[in-house]
């Protein structure tokens, strides 16, 4: 009986496994917002990231974490580094694109709590008086993501902040407008 229950659950691990290694090779999470304000209200808040302390959502998690700005002061080249609590971690920014006023492309490297590079996108599309904001992350799935996304779902985790932190910046950016 033993024996059975060994060999079943050594066949379910095997299959979990195998479903895991099926999973996509790379991952994307999105979000969006409408802004009642021009892209180029908005842009500036994103390309300068000192400005992103005031509405990201990651910030307001440690207000005690360590931060370290280098590089050009806003747009390419542009650095932000930071080490945090244990939900933050460690890790660093770099701004690689930057067109005024539609597109930003970060570049983002985590340190801690796991290393990973990833690429962090805002899109500015100006839509009759207002600007969709789209967000998204995306790069690279490895083996190990894939066995955690069996259980933690990566768009509920980072979707959640985003969609905080695009509220923020929506908020900020209409006051900075006078909401139109």
């Amino acid at each position: 009986m033993i024996k059975t229950i060994i060999i079943v659950l050594a066949v379910l691990l095997v299959i979990v496994l195998i479903y895991a290694a099926a999973k996509p090779d790379s991952f994307r999470v999105q979000r969006a917002v409408v802004i009642k304000a021009a892209p180029e209200t908005i842009f500036p808040l994103i390309n300068d990231l000192h400005s992103m302390q005031s509405w990201s959502a990651w910030e307001k998690i440690d207000p005690g974490m360590k931060r370290n700005y280098s590089g050009a002061p806003s747009g390419p080249g542009a650095i932000y580094e930071w080490e945090g609590n244990r939900e933050i971690g460690q890790g660093r920014m770099e701004i690689l694109e930057s067109v005024a006023p539609t597109r930003i492309t970060i570049r983002m490297d985590f340190i801690k709590p796991f290393p990973a590079q990833n690429t962090l996108e805002f899109i500015l599309q100006a839509e009759d008086g207002v600007t969709r904001v789209t967000q998204a992350i995306f790069g690279p799935n490895p083996y190990i993501s894939k066995l955690m996304s069996l259980v933690f779902s990566m768009d509920q985790m980072i979707g959640g902040k985003f969609e905080d932190g695009l509220a923020a910046l929506k908020s900020l950016a209409e006051k900075n407008s006078g909401g139109a």
